[in-house]
């Protein structure tokens, strides 16, 4: 069966890799700051997806920004995480909200967002990155919040927040020994995708599908 895509933040090292794994399977909308989408202001968001059509099997958002991350508290900025809750939080809902009417009723769906692991509070061993983790972890919270009142209209719909590991990009320059291509993150995050079940909608999981620590 042929599965019609959408991913937002399709510019972005993994969100191209998504498009061309996704390309494999079937239809991929891709948007981005080039087609005037900027997560953080709803009207752009608002009106790039209303322009869109029909529904979507899999709608994948992208997103997201890594700041300076502090290494103290003395470093920490209120302003700098406003400007990270912004683009990791609210971002991707606003996403939601605008889309939410493209997922099916009828049939199985996914709406995905990257989150990261960092955003775990259970899992937070070291400390440091204030803003980036906090947003992250508003970011959680709110898809889970979303999945309860979506199931409630879209039964078969299944939302997760991902943690790709360290994916080598732009966006990773500088952090990370370990990491794996974008095209890696993106094929084994799809895997992950697949295998989730509505009954698992609103969880975090990393890029085998073990369930990360909230």
């Amino acid at each position: 069966m042929s599965v019609r895509s959408l991913v937002v933040g399709a510019s972005g090292g993994i969100g191209r890799a998504f498009c061309r794994a996704l390309a494999q399977e079937g239809e991929v909308c891709g948007l981005s700051r080039s087609d005037g989408v900027d997560v953080t202001d709803e009207s752009s968001v608002q009106r790039s997806i209303g322009a869109l059509e029909g529904h979507f099997d899999m709608i994948i958002v992208a997103t997201g920004a890594l700041g300076t991350p502090e290494k103290s508290l003395r470093s920490f900025d209120a302003t700098a995480l406003a400007a990270q809750i912004a683009v990791n939080a609210a971002g991707p809902l606003l996403v939601l909200k605008h889309s939410a009417g493209l997922l099916p009723r009828d049939r199985r769906s996914v709406f995905a967002v990257l989150s990261a692991r960092v955003g775990s509070i259970g899992d937070n061993r070291l400390g440091g990155w204030y803003s980036y983790r906090a947003s992250k972890a508003a970011l959680n919270q709110l898809l889970h919040t979303a999945s309860i009142e979506l199931a409630r209209s879209h039964r078969h719909a299944v939302l997760a927040a991902l943690h790709p590991g360290t994916v080598d990009t732009n966006f990773t320059s500088g952090y990370g020994n370990e990491k794996v291509s974008a095209d890696v993150a993106a094929t084994r995050l799809l895997a992950v995708l697949n295998a989730l079940r509505p009954e698992q909608s609103g969880g975090f999981y990393d890029f085998s599908g073990k369930v990360v620590p909230w």
